[in-house]
C-alpha cells in the first residue's frame, strides 16, 4: 500500500544517512539520533546526516529501529508496519533496508 511505499522511502533517505555519517566519522552511528545531533565521540561529524535536522517516524507514527551491527547487513533499518508487531501481510507487513 501507499504507506508501506512511503515506509520504503523514508528507510532508503536514512540508510543514506547511515552511510554518509561513516563515510565522515569511520564507524557507524550508535543511534539515529547521531545523525542530528553530534555525539561527544564523533569528531569529523559533518551534519545533519537527514533532510530537516529530524528523525523521521514511520508512517503508522512509530519509530524506526535501528541495530548496528545488523543481523542482515552492516546495520539493519526497519518498520513493524501497521500493527507494530513481527511479520504480517499487508499494510502490516514489516519493511526493512535488507529486502
Amino acid at each position: 500500500g501507499a504507506k508501506s511505499d512511503s515506509v520504503k522511502v523514508q528507510i532508503e533517505a536514512i540508510s543514506t544517512g547511515v552511510d554518509l555519517y561513516r563515510l565522515e566519522v569511520g564507524q557507524l552511528p550508535a543511534n539515529l539520533e547521531a545523525l542530528i545531533r553530534k555525539p561527544s565521540s564523533a569528531d569529523r561529524w559533518n551534519g545533519p546526516y537527514l533532510r530537516k535536522a529530524l528523525v523521521p517516524k514511520d508512517a503508522w507514527g512509530k519509530e524506526f529501529i535501528y541495530k548496528a551491527p545488523g543481523e542482515h547487513g552492516d546495520f539493519d533499518l526497519y518498520s513493524l508496519g501497521a500493527d507494530g508487531a513481527v511479520g504480517g501481510e499487508g499494510e502490516d507487513r514489516d519493511v526493512t533496508n535488507w529486502e
